[in-house]
């Protein structure tokens, strides 16, 4: 290879998928930046990110209390994610101005939650489109905290619904991704941006319809949305980093002498989480 060609090398895009766990804390969103850095270095970076452990459970609940009316366990709930959202802002964000700016927008997402529980309790009924928004609030809220957080590591980062990427049918709480409006959107929204030597910050879980009405792809789905982006992209790899060192010949709370697979086939890795394996979603 002569000079003129080896300068033109295409970096590797790899897609990196943090879960809950792993943006749990202020501590571990440090590790998650460290690991983000380092790979920005050598390669192109997508990073897919779950909401904070325990989140969407809480939104879900808070769901349920909204359609049975009780407005005062709503509000303790949000509370108590505001709390911990604010924490992890004050312990990692110093820069007066990214502090302002990332505590405004966790706050319009904070109030948006709040009206579509409001809404709920007003109808008394907890819609299938309610729903999805709701439970989708926590990835909407930990993509703009880990993109500040790289911003405040010299990481030029920038935090992506990813209603505007991920084009799905409307089947809420479920949803597929149609693949060729969402290999455009992908081209058009993240190309650019990567380009740039940017490191997109893409909400998991999430899409939108055609019409642009948000859906969920179901409970885990953070892991399929880093594989759809890896499609969409034509990416070189996709990595999950979670709290286990990968797939495992049986659920290790429940088997102590499981071990770790080393190689799987994607037919075997697929039935493995249809049949219950936590550690992928099952369309991954």
């Amino acid at each position: 290879m002569d000079m003129q060609s080896s300068k033109t090398v295409k970096k590797p895009l790899r897609i990196m998928k943090f879960g809950g766990t792993s943006v749990g804390d202020a501590t571990r969103i440090r590790k998650v930046v460290e690991i983000i850095r380092d790979a920005a270095r050598e390669s192109e970076v997508v990073v897919v990110v779950s909401a904070m452990s325990g989140v969407t459970n809480r939104l879900i609940e808070a769901a349920k209390q909204s359609e049975a009316g009780n407005r005062d366990e709503v509000e303790a709930i949000f509370e108590e994610l505001r709390d911990r959202h604010n924490a992890v802002v004050s312990t990692l964000i110093h820069s007066v101005g990214m502090r302002s700016r990332i505590n405004r927008e966790l706050r319009l997402v904070f109030e948006e939650g709040e009206r579509l529980c409001e809404g709920t309790t007003l109808l008394q009924e907890l819609t299938v489109r309610a729903h999805d928004s709701i439970s989708s609030l926590g990835e909407r809220l930990s993509a703009p905290l880990v993109a500040a957080a790289l911003a405040e590591s010299r990481v030029s980062s920038e935090a992506i619904e990813a209603t505007q990427v991920v084009v799905t049918d409307t089947c809420h709480g479920s949803a597929d991704p149609l693949m060729g409006p969402t290999r455009q959107c992908c081209e058009s929204r993240l190309r650019p941006i990567l380009r740039r030597g940017v490191v997109p910050v893409v909400t998991g879980f999430i899409g939108a319809t055609e019409e642009g009405v948000l859906t969920t792809l179901g409970r885990g789905g953070s892991d399929y949305s880093a594989t759809i982006l890896g499609a969409a992209l034509d990416a070189d790899e996709v990595i999950i980093w979670t709290d286990v060192d990968g797939l495992m010949t049986a659920d290790p709370r429940l088997v102590p002498g499981a071990t770790t697979i080393t190689e799987i086939s994607y037919r075997e890795a697929a039935e493995l989480a249809h049949f219950g394996a936590k550690v992928l979603h099952p369309k991954t």
